[in-house]
């Protein structure tokens, strides 16, 4: 059978992050496996406000746009990610129109809460729920009552459209799916779990041989970073933090003197050289992480992962690695159990070579995404 012709659509965020990393990651995939690949790309950076919130409470902006695609291409999968705020359930629409079906990739909780993490006032939100979208306007989520109201609104608006439009969708994870579904009040019944691929999977781990743990990501109250450096702190275990965000003041003032190094924001390439020193990375996020691409790297890399117990973060990790995202104590202990057994990290580094080879390999992916494919393509009129 010829592999059919996708258009990946995009909607990039204003900061860039995991979901543009999948994106590429997808469009190499798909190109390796013989798929002939467009892309379609809109930038809310380059968006004012007011554009913005015209594409939120019209369902989109340029659906012409996307028709045109999907004919030039020939397209016979759209295979959509972020489409807020200049997409929307519009794009869709048009994309089968234009003749093809249409798959929507959900990488976090935007299609019910406005700023997408659900998360905030320190712990897990789940206040909106269905298309009742009114917390997040009267907490003012999205900081100003304004976009608030929009956001609020739009999402309430697009969200049945967007269901109604996809032929297939997707969540990264387990937990994402039964969270939309239960806690969010969405209902998604032709949705499948695709978790995060990577390029490519180490041969052997390094962690046995490893000299600091490594914590990576935007410094945000919700990815948990504090809970890493007063562990590691504790533990007297060197660490190592690679991003950079609203919380670093505060985690240097953690840090104090101790052994913890601030790398700022760096580059993949640089991110792969940390993980290669490694002997273990901590993710404690205290939101409900869908599938963080921090986490799918290290274990691709051998690195043994210790995480929060939150989101979809323990079916990456393991029930045994999965620790209580507010628990100090259990963090350094479990740390330091580590740290002081180079040969229990050596085994734990190469479970999580196996863990990703199974889960997260570009063979693996692609062929669960084939199978969700299939399933949208049947639908064809």
């Amino acid at each position: 059978m010829v592999p059919a012709r996708v258009l990946l659509l995009h909607n990039r965020y204003r900061a860039a992050g995991g979901e543009e990393r999948v994106v590429d990651q997808l469009e190499t995939v798909l190109r390796e496996h013989g798929h002939a690949v467009a892309r379609l790309e809109r930038d809310s950076s380059e968006a004012g406000a007011a554009t913005a919130a015209r594409g939120l409470l019209r369902g989109g902006l340029g659906a012409d746009e996307v028709a045109d695609a999907v004919r030039a291409h020939r397209a016979e999968i759209v295979h959509a990610h972020n489409v807020h705020p200049l997409f929307g359930w519009r794009a869709l629409a048009a994309a089968r129109a234009a003749g093809a079906r249409t798959v929507l990739h959900l990488h976090n909780y935007r299609l019910v809460c406005a700023i997408g993490i659900g998360y905030r006032d320190e712990r897990p939100c789940a206040r909106c729920h269905g298309r009742d979208t009114r917390p997040g306007v009267r907490l003012r989520c999205r900081g100003s009552l304004p976009e608030a109201l929009v956001y609020g609104a739009g999402l309430a608006l697009q969200q049945p459209r967007l269901l109604e439009h996809a032929d297939a969708a997707i969540a990264v994870s387990a937990a994402q799916l039964a969270l939309l579904r239960e806690a969010y009040g969405v209902a998604l019944p032709e949705a499948r779990v695709l978790r995060n691929a990577v390029e490519a999977v180490a041969d052997v781990s390094l962690a046995g041989q490893g000299r600091y743990a490594l914590a990576a990501g935007r410094l945000v109250d919700e990815k948990g970073f504090d809970v890493a450096v007063r562990a590691a702190v504790a533990a007297g275990v060197p660490l190592r933090v690679a991003g950079a965000g609203p919380e670093e003041v505060r985690l240097r003032a953690l840090a104090g003197d101790a052994d913890v190094r601030f790398l700022g924001r760096v580059s993949q390439r640089e991110l792969a050289r940390e993980r290669r020193g490694a002997a273990v990375m901590l993710a404690p996020s205290r939101s409900q992480d869908p599938c963080p691409m921090s986490v799918v790297e290290a274990l691709a890399d051998g690195v043994p992962v210790l995480g929060g117990d939150r989101g979809g973060v323990p079916e990456l990790v393991g029930p045994a690695a999965s620790l209580p995202a507010e628990d100090v104590g259990a963090w350094t202990a479990a740390l330091r159990a580590l740290w002081d057994d180079p040969a229990a990290r050596a085994r734990a580094g190469e479970e999580a070579l196996a863990r990703a080879r199974a889960e997260h390999a570009p063979d693996v992916f692609y062929a669960r995404l084939s199978a969700i494919y299939a399933q949208a393509l049947e639908r064809r009129p």
